[in-house]
Formats: structure tokens, C-alpha cells, sequence
């Protein structure tokens, strides 16, 4: 075994994770878990990027092959459709011939919400807008959106706050709520993302705690990242301001255990924190095919909440 390896596992016993396959632990299969899963669209995005399927194939999937009623969009599978009631009309037919409740949009490429020019800022505020509409006329309780933006980390942040306090207002007016997740850059930052959120000081304005997304800095050119925060930190920082949660997985082991995140540990900080919404599978891993991904990931949801 590699010292890497072999610390690794030593980390991850002495916090409590049992290197047991997870069936052998003392499971109630009558014990409500304190949580409920829903299915992030982008654990499907290979398959959506190849059109393999389409956005509008997305709520019917979601519940023939995995079995789960609700649903987080991404934006970018329907980029111009925000306002096309025919189609949007659509999706609501499949979605309620399939009992499915539409709960979040994540929103990308739609502008800077930390750009530190007032010009640039404004302009992101306003094309967020059309997406909290669109949130509305679907049902979703919420959109997801991103605190990224140039300058110092103070810059960013004041930047930040102006942003999503002016769209957190929009939001409050249509019943809709904005959340931020960690996602790269400062945001990536537990500490500096809930500095913000304590700024802003809204209820409808919050935080997507994703177990993964805690790179702030990566090597020029390359995905390496060199620079990263502490995922339970980051997670326990972040989970005060949570009204939605991001389980992202990418590999896992023979018994099931995701080999990156601890969920046992990771969701303990969940439930600590008297969380009570979604839980949604974002599966992202290369190696295991897609649907089996999100399966896998399912079903490592459902032994840990009824352990934890």
C-alpha cells in the first residue's frame, strides 16, 4: 500500500467511517431518513451534451429508471427556452404525467453575480431574472447561482452581495428562492462564501452546499487543482445558510462508499445542522457509465440515512 493510500485510510478511520462494506453495519430499512433525494440533471450531462436524450426526456427518466419524483434543472439543456411557454407547457405536461415535482434551475453563463464593474454586474442581475420567472412558471422553489466575479477576495465579496441582494429581492417578490453554490474560486471558500451570506441577510438568499466543489485554485491550463478547502469545514460553514444539498460523487469501491467523501461524516454535518429539504444526486465520476452512477449514488444516500 502506498503511504498516500495508507494515510488516507487511516484518516478516514479515525473519523469515524467504517472501512466496512456499508450492508454491514446495523441498517433500520424502517427508519425515515431525515432528508429526501432528488436528481441534479447534470449527473446526466455526457448523455445530454451527445443528445442522447433531451432536457424533455429528463423528468420522465428521473422516474422510470431511478425512481425519483424531484428533479434540479440545468439551465444551459434549455438555454432559450426560458421564456418559450410552448415548450416550458411541455415539460409541465411530462413532468405531471410522471408525478414529478420541479424543485430547483441551476443557472450558468448567465453573468458574473460577484463582477466588480457596476455595468457588468447589472447586466448579470438582469439576465438572471428571466430564469427566476421561468423557476416560477415551472414550480421550482429555487434557482442556483454562482458568486464568481474578478478582483480581491474583499472585492468580490462586496460585489457579491450587491448582486445577490439586488436578485434575492426579485426573487422574494415571485416567492422564489436564490442560492449560491461553492464553485470554484472564492466561493469555494467556506468561510468567505458564509461571509457573504451573512451580509446579504435575506431568507430567500442562501447556500447549495456541494461535497465536492471545494478547488479555489487550479493549475494554469489543467483541472489540477492546487489549491483546496476542506470539504466537511467548507460544508459545515455553509450549512446554516443551506436550503438545498449537492451530493456529488464521482467513485466508488466495492461496497458502495464513495472513495472521495465520507458520507457518513458528511452527511452527520448535514443532519446536525437540522437540515429537512433535497438531497440531490450529482453524480460526475468518468468511470462508472452514468445511470449506474446515479444508482450507486442512490443507494449509498438511502444506507446512510438510515444509519446516521
Amino acid at each position: 500500500m502506498k503511504r498516500r493510500d495508507f494515510l488516507h485510510q487511516m484518516t478516514y478511520t479515525a473519523a469515524g467511517l467504517a472501512v466496512l462494506p456499508l450492508s454491514s453495519m446495523d441498517l433500520d430499512s424502517s427508519k425515515k431518513m431525515f432528508f429526501e433525494i432528488s436528481l441534479a440533471e447534470w449527473s446526466l450531462h455526457n448523455a445530454l451534451f451527445k443528445k442522447e436524450m433531451t432536457n424533455l426526456d429528463f423528468p420522465v427518466m428521473a422516474r422510470k429508471e431511478f425512481g425519483i419524483g424531484v428533479v434540479e434543472y440545468v439551465n444551459q439543456f434549455f438555454k432559450d427556452k426560458a421564456k418559450d411557454t410552448t415548450y416550458l407547457n411541455e415539460l409541465l405536461m411530462r413532468c405531471k404525467d410522471n408525478g414529478i415535482k420541479n424543485h430547483l434551475i441551476m443557472i450558468d453563463g448567465e453573468g458574473n453575480l460577484g463582477a466588480t464593474d457596476a455595468a457588468e454586474l447589472s447586466k448579470a442581475v438582469d439576465q438572471h431574472k428571466q430564469w427566476v420567472e421561468c423557476a416560477k412558471y415551472l414550480g421550482c422553489a429555487t434557482i442556483r447561482v454562482n458568486a464568481a466575479g474578478k478582483g480581491t477576495a474583499e472585492e468580490v465579496g462586496k460585489a457579491a452581495v450587491e448582486g445577490l441582494s439586488k436578485i434575492g429581492e426579485f426573487g422574494a417578490s415571485m416567492g422564489i428562492n436564490v442560492i449560491v453554490e461553492n464553485h470554484g474560486g472564492y466561493s469555494s471558500n467556506g468561510k468567505w462564501l458564509s461571509g457573504v451570506m451573512k451580509q446579504v441577510n435575506m431568507k430567500n438568499v442562501g447556500t447549495l452546499p456541494d461535497f465536492g466543489n471545494f478547488c479555489i485554485t487550479r493549475k494554469q491550463g489543467s483541472w489540477e487543482c492546487t489549491e483546496e478547502y476542506d470539504r466537511y469545514i467548507g460544508v459545515e460553514e455553509l450549512m446554516p445558510f443551506a436550503k438545498g444539498v449537492s451530493a456529488k460523487t464521482h467513485d466508488f469501491d466495492a461496497s458502495g462508499n464513495e472513495t472521495h467523501t465520507d458520507y457518513v461524516k458528511m452527511m452527520k454535518i448535514v443532519k446536525k445542522a437540522k437540515f429537512k429539504g433535497y438531497v440531490g444526486i450529482e453524480y460526475e465520476g468518468q468511470k462508472t457509465p452514468e445511470k449506474e452512477g446515479i444508482k450507486l449514488t442512490k443507494a449509498l444516500l438511502e444506507k446512510v440515512g438510515k444509519m446516521i
